[in-house]
């Protein structure tokens, strides 16, 4: 499986990009990775790194889009591009898989449906991250910021995917999906949040288990939460940002008595587990279902672990076979009316 990564763009780009491809080759002996970018910057960074280079490939693109960019120019304007070049090889080509990029959202969503288009059926593709909860397991988020204004049969096939990405990826038996909501009463909402959610009941192919108030996203009472893209951007980053300032001041705490000090080497192991655990890096990016081709998007800030892991959901998708039973289960529900 070849899987291209756009290697430019991202806070810690070119070099997290390359380790992490790295490390995935770690994950899978059947893996080649493909770096898109400025050809003698990645020579560089690949200079005395122990790797197979018959797995590992490079395509020269020296432009980079920023995330200052308007998303439609770049795409239009900037054919050299990193991201652009990985998305035209997806598109064109089946010897490439998946793609991985950390770099402009607003870009990556506008060259993902210009120019790869979507499954049979999907109206809007949508973004799924993945957070940890309070109980050891996962829960995804969908959507995250491809679609700021949706409808209820956009919320529909946005549980659907989700619902399918969580089985098929993480292996979650009948995934929990709820409805982002401002309380857990089926009459709450807006009139779109209201249909959802009768059309969610009607949707015998999910597990529905009702609306969803955004304090218990980490609960472990849920799979899968389905939202417009600016709610559950809102609802990730806010949930994201709390848990980063909550160990800041910890820490801060912790050194401002001696006691506290002597208390905290005592459980320093458990604080570090805490820590790796909140840590988002850990948990890859943001997979854009609904998209022909297999696309991920990681976080600006990703690390070399980051991207590994966005490698490892592509990977997995691609071999879930996970498309097909999408496109059968959308296919049911095209004759509504949106």
């Amino acid at each position: 499986m070849k899987i291209l990564i756009d290697c430019f763009g991202g806070d810690r780009s070119p070099l997290a990009n390359v380790e992490g491809a790295l490390l995935a080759l770690q994950d899978f002996a059947d893996l080649t990775v493909v770096l898109t970018g400025d050809e003698a910057v990645l020579k560089t960074c690949l200079q005395g790194r122990k790797y197979d280079p018959a797995r590992v490939e490079i395509v020269h693109a020296p432009e980079v889009i920023g995330c200052d960019e308007k998303p439609i120019d770049a795409v239009r304007l900037k054919k050299e591009s990193s991201m652009i070049k990985a998305i035209r090889l997806l598109r064109d080509s089946d010897d490439y898989s998946a793609m991985v990029s950390t770099g402009s959202t607003g870009a990556l969503v506008a060259a993902a449906l210009t120019r790869i288009g979507r499954v049979k059926g999907v109206i809007r593709p949508a973004f799924c991250p993945i957070l940890p909860t309070m109980n050891g397991g996962i829960v995804g988020i969908c959507d995250t910021g491809a679609n700021v204004e949706v409808t209820e049969e956009h919320l529909r096939q946005f549980a659907i995917m989700s619902s399918l990405y969580m089985e098929y990826v993480f292996k979650v038996e009948k995934p929990r999906i709820a409805l982002l909501n401002v309380g857990k009463e089926a009459e709450k909402g807006d009139e779109i949040r209201q249909k959802a959610y009768r059309m969610l009941q009607e949707t015998p192919e999910i597990n529905f288990v009702g609306n969803m108030e955004s304090r218990d996203l980490l609960s472990g009472n849920y799979d899968v939460v389905v939202a417009d893209g600016f709610s559950g951007n809102v609802l990730v980053k806010t949930t994201e940002g709390t848990a980063l300032e909550l160990l800041k001041k910890l820490k801060k705490d912790i050194y401002s008595r001696t006691i506290y000090k002597i208390g905290a080497a005592l459980m320093s192991r458990m604080f570090k587990e805490e820590k790796e655990f909140m840590n988002y890096q850990n948990y890859g990016g943001s997979v854009l279902l609904g998209t022909s081709k297999t696309v991920v998007k990681g976080h600006g800030s990703s690390n070399a672990s980051s991207v590994r892991k966005c490698v490892w959901q592509a990977y997995n998708l691609e071999q879930s076979g996970m498309q097909e039973r999408m496109e059968e289960i959308i296919a049911k529900y095209e004759h509504y009316e949106y």
